[in-house]
């Protein structure tokens, strides 16, 4: 069981450096609690690595990528709406949904829609078939939660030093940007046309970003956006 949670640990926190989950957890850290979010990531690797094992170890089987690809990209386009939306009542004033009333859900939410078919899942499947369930399912949960705590530890000093409306533009683009991907590249097997989306969007943000930031410097006296302490 030791050798099974040790090998897991690190199979699966070596997979999650820069996966999408790691970037997805990045991106709630930008706007809410560590402890919100990390929570999140927890439960969320405990169910779905919960349903690794039992696929892995108990009935021999995968999962259908394609379609579980397909609703995960659903879902993030609608996270980048809801996104989007916390922003703009942010800057009407407008009240805003209690923070720890929806937003764990959403998060345990992403963590399992990112992570169901993907390269981590696969690989605690694999793991499962061939060693301890109980530590493959110890191992791959702590993994992928030490793997995360570094993507909230990156967007708690980002989450200080930026503007809040600027911290919802960039959560929601990068939602935006995820469920593309995923719709594109892993439901349809469109990588070209996912790279093209991706980068198109990457392009319209920027070139929107410099214009800003040019009309800022015409005019000095505008306001700048308020920081998030």
């Amino acid at each position: 069981m030791l050798t099974a949670t040790l090998l897991s640990l690190g199979v699966v926190f070596l997979a999650e450096l820069g996966d999408k989950s790691q970037l997805i957890t990045m991106t709630y850290a930008l706007r809410h609690r560590w402890w919100v979010v990390l929570s999140g990531v927890g439960i969320g690797a405990f169910f779905v690595h919960g349903i690794s094992v039992l696929a892995g170890h108990f009935l021999g089987m995968t999962l259908p990528e394609r379609p579980i690809a397909a609703v995960a990209g659903v879902a993030f386009i609608g996270f980048a709406a809801w996104t989007w939306r916390e922003g703009a009542n942010a800057a009407t004033g407008s009240p805003t949904v209690s923070e720890p009333r929806f937003v764990l859900l959403a998060i345990v939410s992403s963590v399992v829609l990112a992570e169901l078919g993907d390269k981590t899942m696969l690989a605690t499947v694999a793991l499962a078939s061939d060693h301890d369930w109980l530590g493959v399912w110890i191992g791959a949960t702590a993994g992928m939660v030490l793997a995360d705590a570094v993507a909230i530890a990156v967007g708690m000093v980002l989450h200080r030093r930026l503007p809040a409306h600027l911290l919802h533009v960039a959560a929601s683009l990068l939602f935006l940007a995820f469920g593309l991907w995923v719709i594109l590249d892993e439901a349809l097997g469109r990588r070209p046309l996912a790279v093209a989306a991706v980068g198109g969007l990457a392009l319209i943000a920027l070139t929107t970003a410099l214009w800003r930031a040019a009309a800022r410097r015409s005019n000095p006296t505008a306001e700048p956006g308020t920081a998030v302490h």
